[in-house]
C-alpha cells in the first residue's frame, strides 16, 4: 500500500489558524487528487504549532491508462474529392500521435482512438503540493526575506516522501527532503524514512503530531495531576482546543496563589486564569481552589521556573482585580447610574444612561404584556448597565453583567435582581442558554430590541461580515427567549414601541418597522431551520404576522410536520392544492348562497364546511376536521364544474371553495409544501 507524507515545518503558527489549515488541507488535497484522477483511500492531517502534515493512504502510483475517442474535422473537410486525407486530417492525426490509416469515419466526422498513458503520481505531486500550500487562507499572513509569497509564518523545512522515496518539492526557496525537526528542547533534526514511522519518530523526539492524541493526553495528565492533590479539574472545550494548538509536548504543572484572592468574584478569578492566562482552574466540592494547572510545552524534569513564572503573572493579575473590587465596592451599585451619562451608546442615539431609561420603559411594557410581577424587573432594568462604569469591568470587559450581579448582592439588592443583571445578556452565543429568571428574560428582550431598532434607525447595513453591535445575535436572543420560555409577547407591537422611544427624528417609521420586522422573520427562519423543513417554514410563515404570536408559529409548525408525515397526506395535499390552484387569481369572493346550489356535492361540502369554526378549535382538532373534508372535496370536483356558464353559480362555487381554503389556511399555506 503506497503512502505519501508531506510536512511543512514553520515558525510558531497562530493557534487559530491551525484548525482552519487542517480542514483546508484535507479539502484541497481531496479535490486535487480527484481532479487528477489519482486514487486514494484516506487523507489524514496532523498539526502542531510548528508543522502542518498530511499523510495520504493507499495512494495510486500513477493515473490509470485510458483510451479516448477524439472527434476530428468534419468528413468533407477531412477528405478531398479523390478520397485522400487533407492537411486538416493529417494535422489532426499528427497532433494526437495517431497513424493516418488509424483514423475512422463516424456520424459524418473523422475520429481517432488515442491511448493516453497515466502520469506518475510523484510527478503530479510536484505541481499539486506547492499550489495547495500557497493557496491556504487565513488572517495575518506575512512575507519574509525578499520573497513575494505570503504564508502564516516563515517556512523552515519540508518533508516529502512517497513511501521511502523523496519527492522533490520547493516552496519559498525551501527544498524538501526527509529531515524533520523534533521539539525545540529535544532533538533538533530527525530523519523520516517513510510515512509509516512519521508519528513514532516525532513522538520519540517529544512531539505529539496527532491533534486528537495530544488533546487526550492533556485531559488525561491534567486529571491525574488534579487527583494527586485531591482536586477536580473543569475542562473548558475552547480552552482545551487552544492549549492543544499551542503545544507539541504538553506537560501539566500545578501552580497556586494566595487564598486572599478568592475574595474576588469567582468569575473574575476564573477569567484571569482561563481566558487571560490559559490555565485550568481547580475545584474541590464545587468550590474554586487557590490552585490551577498550566500546560507547559516543555521537555525536562525541572519545572520550578515554569511554576514560579506563571504564579508571578497570575498573582499580578489577581492583585489588580482585588484592588478594583475594593475600590468599586466603596459605593453601592445604584450610585454608578449617573456615571452612565458620560458614556455614549451610539452617536446620535444618546448615552448609555438614556438607553437604560428606554430599557426601563420597555421592560415595564413587556412585564405588563406577559403578566409578570414588575418590581424586581424594573429594578433589574435600572441597574443592568451600571457595572459598565466600574473599574473592574473596564479592566475585564467580557465580565459585564457578571460583575454587576456580584456588586448588586454586595449592595443589598435582591438575588432576583442580581441574577437578572447577569442573565439579561443571555444567550451569549447561538448555542448558549437563555435567561432562566423572568427578570433576565424581560430586561434582556428590552435591551436587545432597543439595540436592534437603534442600529436600523441609524441606517447601518447588516451582512455576513458586518454585524454592528451584534444585531444578529441580539435578534436571535430575543427569538430564543420568547420561544423557549413560552412568553406570550407580541413582538410586532414591541418593535413599534421600541421605535417610538428612540431619541431621534424618524422620517418614515413604517419603513423602519418593516425593515426590522423582515429582519426578525429572516432570523426566525434561520433559527428554526435546523428543526423544520424549509418548505414547512415557508408554509407557516408566509401569510401571517408571525411575530405577533411565536407560540402559535411553533404550534402550527409541529402540526404541519405531523400532517405531512401521515400516510394519507397525498390525498390531503391534492385536495387543498386543487382548491388553491383554482382560485389563486381571484381577488374578491361573495358570500356563499346555498340557494344557488344545484348538486348534491355542493350541498354536502357546504354542510360540513360551514360547521367548522377554525377560531374555536385547537389545531389538532382542526386537523381532524380538515381530514374529514377530503372525501367531500374529491366528490365536489368529480361532480361539479366550477366554471359554470352562469356567472352567479360560478362565483358562488368559487366562494364556497374560498371558505374551504380559509379553514386550511388557518394552519398553513399548503401550496408551499413540496410533495
Amino acid at each position: 500500500m503506497n503512502k505519501y507524507l508531506l510536512e511543512i515545518g514553520t515558525e510558531e503558527l497562530a493557534y487559530k489558524f491551525i484548525p482552519s489549515a487542517m480542514e483546508q488541507l484535507k479539502t484541497e488535497f481531496t479535490k486535487a487528487l480527484q481532479e487528477n484522477e489519482i486514487k486514494f483511500t484516506d487523507i489524514k492531517v496532523y498539526a502542531t504549532p510548528r508543522r502542518l502534515a498530511v499523510i495520504i493512504e493507499d495512494i495510486a502510483e500513477k493515473q490509470d491508462d485510458v483510451q479516448k475517442t477524439i472527434k476530428g474535422p468534419i468528413e468533407n473537410i477531412a477528405y478531398d474529392e479523390n478520397g485522400n486525407l487533407t492537411k486538416a486530417a493529417l494535422g489532426f492525426a499528427n497532433k494526437n500521435n495517431v497513424a493516418p490509416e488509424a483514423l475512422f469515419k463516424q456520424d459524418n466526422y473523422v475520429w481517432a482512438k488515442v491511448e493516453q498513458k497515466g502520469k506518475y503520481t510523484k510527478d503530479l505531486l510536484k505541481e499539486i503540493v506547492p499550489n495547495i500550500i500557497l493557496k491556504l487562507k487565513g488572517t495575518h499572513f506575512m512575507r519574509w526575506a525578499d520573497l513575494d509569497i505570503k504564508f502564516q509564518r516563515p517556512i523552515r523545512w519540508i518533508v516529502s516522501l512517497f513511501n521511502n522515496e523523496k519527492v522533490e518539492i520547493e516552496i519559498a526557496e525551501v527544498k524538501s527532503g526527509n529531515i524533520s525537526r523534533g521539539h525545540r528542547f529535544s532533538k533538533t533534526e530527525v530523519e523520516i524514512k517513510n510515512p509509516d514511522e512519521y508519528l513514532k519518530v516525532l513522538e520519540d523526539a517529544k512531539v505529539i503530531a496527532d491533534v486528537q492524541k495530544r488533546k487526550e493526553t492533556i485531559v488525561k495528565l491534567s486529571k491525574e495531576k488534579a487527583q494527586e492533590i485531591g482536586a477536580e479539574i473543569v475542562i473548558d472545550e475552547d480552552l482545551l482546543d487552544e492549549v492543544t494548538f499551542i503545544t507539541e509536548w504538553p506537560v501539566p504543572v500545578v501552580c497556586s496563589f494566595e487564598e486572599k484572592y478568592l475574595q474576588i468574584p469567582e468569575k473574575v478569578a476564573v477569567t484571569v486564569m482561563a481566558v487571560h492566562q490559559r490555565y485550568f482552574p481547580l475545584y474541590k466540592d464545587g468550590k474554586l481552589l487557590n490552585k490551577f494547572i498550566t500546560i507547559s510545552n516543555y521537555v525536562g524534569d525541572t519545572f520550578d521556573n515554569i511554576k514560579a513564572g506563571n504564579e508571578r503573572v497570575v498573582r499580578a493579575r489577581l492583585e489588580d482585580a482585588i484592588f478594583f473590587v475594593h475600590e468599586d465596592t466603596q459605593r453601592p451599585l445604584i450610585s454608578y447610574l449617573d456615571d452612565l451619562k458620560g458614556v455614549t451608546f451610539q452617536k446620535g442615539l444618546g448615552s448609555v444612561y438614556d438607553k437604560t431609561q428606554r430599557i426601563c420603559t420597555l421592560s415595564k411594557i413587556i412585564a405588563q404584556a406577559i403578566k409578570a410581577p414588575s418590581d424586581y424587573i424594573e429594578r433589574t432594568a435600572l441597574l443592568c448597565k451600571a457595572d459598565l462604569v466600574t473599574k473592574l469591568v473596564f479592566e475585564f470587559t467580557e465580565l459585564q453583567g457578571y460583575i454587576g450581579a456580584d456588586y448588586a448582592l454586595r449592595s443589598g439588592e435582591a438575588k432576583e435582581v442580581s441574577q437578572g443583571i447577569m442573565e439579561h445578556y443571555f444567550p451569549l452565543n447561538a448555542d448558549a442558554e437563555v435567561a432562566q429568571g423572568v427578570e433576565g428574560q424581560v430586561v434582556g428582550i428590552a435591551d436587545k430590541i432597543d439595540t436592534v431598532v437603534a442600529v436600523f434607525a441609524d441606517g447601518k447595513k447588516i451582512s455576513g461580515s458586518n454585524d454592528p453591535l451584534g444585531v444578529r445575535r441580539a435578534t436571535l436572543g430575543i427569538l430564543k427567549t420568547i420561544i423557549q420560555k413560552d412568553l406570550n409577547l407580541n413582538l410586532s407591537i414591541l418593535i413599534k414601541q421600541a421605535i417610538d422611544l428612540l431619541p431621534v427624528q424618524i422620517e418614515d417609521k413604517t419603513k423602519l418597522y418593516n425593515s426590522v420586522r423582515e429582519f426578525f422573520e429572516q432570523r426566525l427562519i434561520v433559527f428554526l431551520s435546523d428543526k423544520y423543513k424549509h418548505d414547512v417554514l415557508e408554509a407557516c410563515i408566509s401569510e401571517k404576522d408571525v411575530l405577533a404570536d411565536l407560540k402559535d408559529v411553533i404550534e402550527r409548525l409541529n402540526i404541519v410536520t405531523d400532517i405531512i408525515q401521515k400516510p394519507n397526506y397525498s390525498q390531503f395535499h391534492e385536495a387543498i392544492n386543487r382548491i388553491i390552484r383554482l382560485i389563486k387569481n381571484e381577488t374578491e369572493f361573495k358570500t356563499v348562497d346555498s340557494s344557488l346550489f344545484n348538486s348534491d356535492a355542493e350541498i354536502s361540502l357546504w354542510s360540513v364546511v360551514k360547521n367548522i369554526d377554525e377560531n374555536k378549535l385547537s389545531y389538532k382538532e382542526l386537523e381532524n376536521e380538515l381530514v374529514k373534508l377530503i372525501p367531500f372535496i374529491s366528490e365536489f370536483f368529480e361532480e361539479v364544474l366550477v366554471m359554470d356558464n352562469d356567472e352567479k353559480i360560478k362565483q358562488n362555487r368559487l366562494a364556497l371553495l374560498n371558505v374551504t381554503k380559509q379553514k386550511y389556511a388557518k394552519i398553513a399555506d399548503f401550496s408551499k409544501i413540496v410533495f
